[in-house]
């Protein structure tokens, strides 16, 4: 096993669980909330504060002033300026490159598709549902929502996770072409997605070897 995957996912489509069955599968880590943690340590940032910031745009600064900024390192005086919401995704598009060096692994969210799209050993996916599907995965997971407030939070969830791709890569969240494969989980349900994806994997590292 030698291959990064990367999950771009709805809210409420399973595409969490879907990673970590595939790294349970192949015995690698699998990195969701587990990503804050590391950017934490990695970069000196409050975890807490890099949490508050997880997954949520900004238009206080443009996306190339962003990446040129990038470019110069942690110790310039503009990057000392920059939002809060900056410094975090700056820190975990760090985190982010330096885990996919380490080996295989599954990575959810946070543009780790657009982090990695210059790695060869990587493949991308992006997990998608149809709504009632998502709304009784919603209503099941956390028990004091009904379908309207699950509706209601999906779709904010979701435009939130929109904003955030589109703004800090130079791709559009969940339109096919900004991944290897876009999967409807609500077609074969989570483990049957997880085995189409499993078979996907190995068909690829396959075909590098």
């Amino acid at each position: 096993m030698n291959t990064v995957i990367t999950i771009g996912r709805q809210f409420g489509s399973g595409g969490r669980e879907i990673g970590e069955k595939l790294a349970e599968h192949f015995g690698i880590k699998c990195y969701d909330k587990e990503l804050l943690s590391r950017a934490a340590k990695d970069s000196g940032f409050c975890e807490e504060m890099i949490k508050t910031h997880d997954e949520r745009p900004t238009n206080s600064f443009l996306y190339n002033l962003v990446m040129d900024t990038y470019s110069f390192g942690y110790n310039t005086s503009t990057f000392m300026d920059m939002p809060i919401s900056h410094k975090v995704f700056l820190a975990q598009f760090d985190a982010i490159k330096s885990i996919a060096k380490e080996g295989p692994c599954v990575l959810v969210g946070r543009c780790a598709d657009y982090a990695l799209h210059d790695m060869k050993n990587c493949l991308h996916f992006f997990i998608y549902a149809d709504e009632e599907t998502k709304i009784q995965r919603l209503v099941k997971k956390y028990p004091d929502l009904n379908e309207s407030k699950a509706r209601d939070m999906m779709i904010k969830k979701d435009k939130q996770r929109q904003s955030y791709y589109n703004y800090y890569s130079s791709k559009k969240w969940g339109r096919a072409d900004s991944y290897d494969f876009c999967l409807n989980s609500s077609v074969l349900g989570i483990d049957g997605t997880v085995k189409l994806i499993t078979q996907i994997i190995e068909d690829f590292e396959q075909k590098e070897q």
